[in-house]
């Protein structure tokens, strides 16, 4: 999964790259599998508002339905394509079930068109299998990990990204995530072997203002630019750095202020938070 670069024949072009795409072996998506278009709010709440700044516009989406749960236990399936899914940063495999039924997962490193996987207590340790917690090797690199058992993968799902299966005790596994924080989860949660495919994603550059507005993403206009009746940090002669430590335009700390609940009921999970030694 190289990235491709382009000749330096305008502004936007120089610099920018894209993935080759060389692992996609399939153009359109499973028709039974896509819903309506991805509902775009542009940031706006139901009253008109802008409450999540620097979000509209985009490329038009339709949303593929991906198998989270994994539910479908101990009933072999084999990888019929490899395709591209505009909604993540990860590719999506396409299973055919023996029993006729057709899914989606995130396609993990290694997986192949015409690979076997399964999901359940018995499924072997090899990519794109799905296995509780207690069922797997320690060492283990895993994605697609559930915090509940139950609900659905929630960690480790964007491309690249790889959790580590690092120890066991009583009901709790504990698990290295790519943050470097050391969580603790459930046994008998779900999680997929392997690394998350596509880990090239991270190299790509976007090289032009405009490839974000495919994307979705507005632009962010610095505060130090703004007025004071706009920003706290605005105003000044001339350029200046705002004259006070970082902040939002309602005047809440940045860089380094903590905004992590204190009363998280996850936090007797956490082990080593990320970024400590």
């Amino acid at each position: 999964m190289p990235v491709k670069s382009y000749k330096p024949t305008s502004a936007g072009r120089r610099g920018m790259s894209v993935s080759s795409f060389d692992e996609i072996t399939r153009g359109r998506p499973e028709r039974s599998l896509l819903e309506g278009r991805v509902n775009k709010s542009g940031g706006r709440n139901s009253n008109g508002r802008i409450t999540s700044w620097h979000r509209g516009g985009g490329h038009k989406r339709r949303f593929r339905k991906i198998d989270f749960k994994r539910d479908k236990r101990d009933v072999p399936a084999k990888v019929a394509a490899i395709e591209y899914d505009p909604n993540r940063s990860a590719r999506i495999a396409l299973l055919h079930y023996v029993d006729g039924e057709k899914r989606y997962i995130l396609a993990p490193a290694d997986l192949r068109v015409g690979d076997r996987v399964t999901a359940g207590e018995t499924a072997e340790v090899a990519p794109g299998n799905a296995a509780p917690l207690a069922k797997i090797p320690l060492g283990t690199i895993l994605h697609c990990i559930e915090m509940k058992p139950g609900k659905g993968a929630q960690l480790v799902r964007s491309a690249g990204t790889g959790a580590q299966l690092m120890a066991r005790e009583g009901s709790y596994a504990t698990l290295r995530l790519p943050s470097g924080e050391m969580r603790m989860i459930h046994i008998r949660c779900l999680a997929t072997i392997g690394q998350v495919g596509n880990s090239e994603h991270e190299n790509q550059t976007i090289g032009k203002a405009g490839r974000s507005r495919w994307l979705g993403k507005r632009s962010n206009v610095r505060g130090v630019a703004m007025n004071p009746v706009d920003h706290p940090m605005g105003g000044g002669e001339g350029r200046s750095s705002g004259g006070r430590h970082p902040c939002t335009p309602w005047g809440k700390p940045t860089k380094g202020h903590k905004t992590r609940n204190k009363k998280a009921r996850s936090n007797p999970f956490i082990v080593k938070r990320r970024g400590k030694k």
